[in-house]
């Protein structure tokens, strides 16, 4: 197949979390054989933070502005198989109308952010969706799964919405086995208002309750007036070719959820899986599903209090935390690499598509 995608970015994965996720799977799609195209709107902040400029897979273009997107790419877009349209993306509204008018084959849109675009769209404060646009693409792809896909069908009229979870690639997360383990605990994530206060007692508290230990954070955006404890460590930018040594140098990782994703459920981040790719043990927030994805005590851990934290750095065995730590990567590999995403894109075409899998 020919398959467009006009993603917020695939060149920069700064203060987002898109760009992993289309690295994964515009490669493996290629890998199959299909020609992939990806569209990227020219963000300054973007742009000055590049570090995958020219993607060794498919073929990357640039485009200035919504009037050149239209001129230079009406054929593309037209002729294609697939045309699949992405959350956040600059002038999204104007963007989905054009694709779902011009393309002749099929057309998607690929919600990375599925709870988060739902809360604006109710609220009529979406920029890059509307209720008449979800009823317009053939396929709504979501990174949230559970009754979120059954509620677009009958509440936005979405002709088809399937979960298109995030994934990892296993070729850059994997275990070192010579790391040694710098750190007791470490979370990485772009500042968020909601995620602060699960970040604070799961980490920050933890971190003052036990001042031997040694913790990090690394991610972006988090305001001047957080109070970090000596013992935590502050990164604010890891690009992804850093990712698997900051994994491996901790003896746990942390995942915070967004607010909106966790009153949805069945919401994985691509920082979970990441982690779990390296066989790091994961300690969790609880969520709706989560249960689903990874078996829980098992493959990953759950905290809800400081206490719960401190318990699990302090008093578990090692040798369960590395079978927890392995048992999770187990499971990443047997349904959650990019390439697992790939192929359930190719199916999810050819319900449609007369074409094979």
């Amino acid at each position: 197949m020919r398959i467009v995608f006009l993603g917020l970015s695939i060149t920069s994965s700064w203060g987002n979390g898109h760009a992993t996720t289309y690295r994964g799977l515009v490669r493996e799609l290629d890998r199959l054989g299909h020609e992939v195209w990806f569209l990227e709107r020219d963000a300054p902040w973007y742009a000055a933070n590049r570090d995958l400029p020219e993607p060794p897979f498919g073929h990357t273009r640039l485009y200035g502005s919504l009037e050149e997107l239209r001129d230079a790419y009406r054929g593309l877009v037209r002729d294609a198989d697939l045309v699949v349209a992405g959350s956040y993306v600059p002038d999204g509204i104007a963007v989905g109308e054009w694709v779902t008018a011009t393309a002749q084959g099929l057309t998607a849109f690929y919600d990375i952010d599925t709870p988060v675009t739902l809360t604006k769209v109710a609220a009529g404060e979406c920029e890059y969706l509307t209720p008449s646009l979800i009823a317009r693409y053939e396929f709504y792809l979501s990174f949230t799964g559970g009754p979120t896909l059954q509620f677009l069908e009958q509440q936005y009229k979405a002709p088809r919405a399937r979960p298109l979870y995030c994934s990892v690639d296993p070729e850059q997360y994997f275990p070192e086995p010579d790391a040694t383990a710098r750190y007791d605990l470490g979370y990485m994530g772009t500042y968020s208002e909601d995620r602060q206060p699960p970040l604070d007692r799961l980490l920050i508290q933890p971190a003052c309750l036990w001042r031997e230990g040694r913790f990090i954070v690394a991610g972006p955006q988090y305001p001047p007036s957080i109070a970090w404890p000596p013992n935590v460590r502050r990164i604010e930018h890891l690009p992804p070719a850093k990712h698997r040594e900051f994994y491996t140098s901790q003896r746990f990782t942390l995942n915070i959820t967004r607010a909106d994703m966790v009153r949805a459920g069945w919401s994985p981040s691509v920082r979970l899986f990441e982690a779990a790719a390296c066989a790091v043990p994961i300690v969790s927030d609880p969520w709706p599903g989560l249960g689903e994805i990874f078996e829980i005590g098992r493959e990953l851990l759950v905290a809800e209090r400081p206490e719960d934290v401190l318990t699990y750095l302090q008093d578990l065995p090692e040798e369960d935390a590395r079978a927890i730590g392995e048992a999770g990567r187990q499971r990443v590999l047997a349904s959650h690499t990019a390439a697992h995403r790939a192929r359930e894109l190719e199916s999810y075409a050819a319900e449609l598509l007369e074409v094979s899998p």
